[in-house]
């Protein structure tokens, strides 16, 4: 076999790579949909210094871009306070922050979206604040969020590509390294690109099916 020629070990490196990149995605996609969704019930009860630190947070996460925040992480932060900090670690820890910051805007604005009335009819009859949170605005924003949510995450999935460039083995680092090895760009890069589209896809078509659910669920339920 010539050095530039694919051999079937080159599927074991796209198999684990691509292991990488979901491994790492739904980890952060987890992680920042628990975060976001927590820092919004801060707003929600409006803790004032709380609040106003989360704003400026969230923030500075959506309107920086995500390589910059991967290379302070990786680079800036370590060097400043004289630690270590891994590749993976550093994705990890950008990831799941970025996705949050998201997250937050989505759940905030899916529970602005709630009537008013509603909130206030809870209380009249009773409901304390967790209550009102729990039993009639979180069923609603959940309904309503899960469609921004699921665009999210496809954003996101893609955006796990960026981490190669701080040395994590994800997808798109193994298929620089194939087209390194073979100058087979085309074949290398195509095969990269409908391994993203196929996992992208599965979670456009299982955010579709909950949305349906939710929605259904609302509707029948009278909200």
């Amino acid at each position: 076999m010539r050095y530039a020629d694919f051999g079937p070990h080159d599927i074991v490196l796209l198999l684990n790579g691509l292991g990488v990149s979901l491994t790492l995605f739904l980890t952060t996609s987890l992680v920042g949909v628990v975060l976001g969704a927590l820092l919004a019930v801060v707003r929600y009860y409006r803790v004032l210094v709380a609040r106003e630190l989360v704003t400026f947070v969230t923030e500075m996460l959506k309107n920086s871009p995500v390589l910059v925040q991967l290379f302070l992480v990786f680079f800036g932060i370590p060097a400043l306070f004289k630690i270590d900090v891994t590749p993976f670690e550093a994705a990890f820890f950008t990831l799941a922050l970025n996705t949050a910051a998201f997250v937050y805007v989505i759940v905030v604005s899916a529970v602005e979206s709630i009537d008013r009335e509603q909130i206030e009819a809870g209380r009249v009859f009773g409901l304390t604040r967790w209550q009102v949170l729990r039993h009639v605005i979180a069923p609603q924003a959940v309904a309503f969020a899960t469609g921004p949510l699921t665009a999210l995450l496809v954003n996101q999935l893609q955006v796990t590509s960026l981490i190669s460039v701080i040395g994590v083995v994800d997808l798109t680092k193994v298929g620089d390294i194939l087209n390194m090895r073979t100058l087979k760009p085309f074949i290398v890069w195509t095969v990269v690109g409908v391994l993203y589209y196929l996992a992208a896809k599965i979670i456009a078509l299982a955010g579709g099916f909950v949305e349906r659910r939710l929605t259904a669920h609302s509707a029948w339920k009278g909200l």
